[in-house]
């Protein structure tokens, strides 16, 4: 155990340090084949605003196929581990009868074994984490306690890159719409307020976020007041 504990907390600092959400999700897949007991492949599927779902993060091609197979089905382990915040253990595809229509599907593409846990929470944005052996019978109770672990590691990770991510986009966003300001106040003479009005005013015109209204006028000078045709 104190081996583990060593490993997991060695895994938190680097996953901590990797730059944006996306390659901490490579990462978690990565580590995770090489953490969690009977883990041949891994996945993480994202659920965003309940509604999209989509497979962020695979370490081979077959994981996205089997998480397809459970995307046109409507059903299986992953989708209930988002959902149902479980952890779901699948001995043999095989002869599973949980999510037959799912199982057919994935057995059939070389996939015997799998486990999957929720990951995160994020406002309505979900995920599990996915694991998966060519294999019958490759997980057992250790590896679904191994990998609750590793997924609480795992979350805590995310949601340090998330907020980092949102801190950027935060500072991106005010820094354009600083400079777009400027070039409203330099070119018309208007006030901080006045040139930020005139910002919102040409949104609402065009129907188009107050970002991409910055975007436009930083990139090339003007600043559209009708709205394409």
């Amino acid at each position: 155990m104190t081996d583990l504990a060593m490993r997991l907390s060695d895994l938190a600092r680097a996953l901590h340090d990797e730059p944006d959400v996306q390659e901490t999700l490579d990462a978690v897949v990565a580590a995770a084949v090489g953490t969690v007991p009977g883990a041949q492949y891994a996945g993480v599927m994202v659920v965003e605003g309940r509604r999209r779902i989509e497979t962020r993060a695979a370490t081979d091609d077959v994981v996205r196929r089997v998480d397809q197979a459970q995307y046109d089905t409507g059903e299986g382990p992953c989708l209930d581990a988002v959902f149902r915040e479980r952890t779901f253990r699948l001995t043999d595809l095989a002869t599973e009868r949980r999510w037959p229509h799912f199982a057919r599907r994935g057995a059939s593409l070389g996939i015997r074994s799998m486990l999957s846990l929720r990951v995160y929470v994020e406002r309505d944005n979900l995920g599990a984490l996915n694991l998966y052996n060519e294999e019958p019978g490759a997980f057992d109770d250790g590896s679904e306690h191994i990998g609750q672990l590793f997924a609480t590691h795992a979350a805590v990770a995310l949601r340090g890159a998330q907020q980092q991510e949102q801190l950027s986009q935060a500072v991106t966003v005010r820094d354009l719409i600083g400079q777009a300001k400027g070039i409203l106040m330099e070119r018309h003479r208007v006030t901080a307020d006045q040139a930020f009005a005139l910002l919102v005013r040409a949104s609402q015109t065009t129907n188009t976020k107050l970002i991409d209204v910055a975007r436009h006028l930083a990139d090339t000078g003007e600043l559209h007041t009708r709205r394409p045709r």
